[in-house]
């Protein structure tokens, strides 16, 4: 029997790679091109398979999972997470990202501990690796969910909710200059990131897996997070 090869991840005589730009600590666009670790990673893969790379753009990580059982792409960049991991397989992490909450400046709350309470809401985009740990863990505020972490930022915004959960760049990007508002200390979750496959696919899994750790070892992830201004997330060892 064949042993599954780098090359076979393009299914289709091209790389399709599914692309979260809903999480800007991984994903920036500018001018149209998306920039940032995690397509780095996706143009150093399809190099190395020698194939054409196609970028397909989610804008939440709700909408880039779905895609795991429709045969929509062939990689994708998520948080692992054991729901997820019922239908896709995980390389092991590139990156480790922090979620906090926004407040607006008169909030009483000083730090994401006080967070939970009774009368409270935190608004979340659906489907993200923090929505699906707050709806386990969160115990007395309302989650208020939208469909994604751009229309959730916006509908906080908009008064529809006394908190904001979101990835920590994503919320400074929105809300960091901003006196009507404060990003909390700390975080609530420090999320792994890693590279996927659909659970179809499993069999390929292993062959991402070293993939990621040359591009961790070699030092292209830490340097391709320098070069987006994102030299602060750690690249697990």
């Amino acid at each position: 029997m064949t042993q599954p090869a780098l090359k076979d991840l393009a299914s289709k005589g091209r790389l399709r790679a599914a692309i979260n730009l809903g999480n800007s600590a991984l994903v920036q666009v500018k001018d149209g091109e998306l920039l940032g670790v995690s397509p780095a990673l996706a143009r150093r893969l399809a190099e190395e398979i020698g194939v054409e790379l196609e970028m397909l753009r989610y804008d939440s990580a709700r909408k880039s999972f779905e895609g795991a059982t429709e045969d929509i792409w062939d990689i994708a960049f998520m948080a692992i997470d054991p729901i997820r991991a019922e239908q896709v397989s995980y390389t092991r992490p590139y990156v480790r990202i922090e979620s906090t909450y926004v407040v607006r400046a008169d909030s009483p709350f000083q730090s994401v501990e006080e967070a939970d309470q009774p009368g409270r809401s935190l608004m979340v985009a659906r489907g993200a690796a923090y929505d699906l740990y707050l709806g386990k863990v969160i115990e007395h505020a309302e989650l208020v969910r939208a469909d994604s972490p751009d229309a959730a930022m916006a509908r906080f915004r908009a008064g529809e909710a006394d908190m904001v959960a979101g990835v920590r760049q994503s919320l400074e990007r929105e809300f960091g200059d901003d006196p009507a508002f404060r990003i909390l200390p700390g975080r609530f979750k420090s999320i792994e990131q890693a590279m996927a496959v659909p659970r179809v696919r499993a069999e390929l899994a292993p062959e991402l897996d070293r993939f990621v750790a040359r591009a961790i070892a070699d030092g292209f992830v830490r340097s391709a997070l320098d070069a987006s201004g994102r030299s602060q997330l750690p690249v697990p060892g």
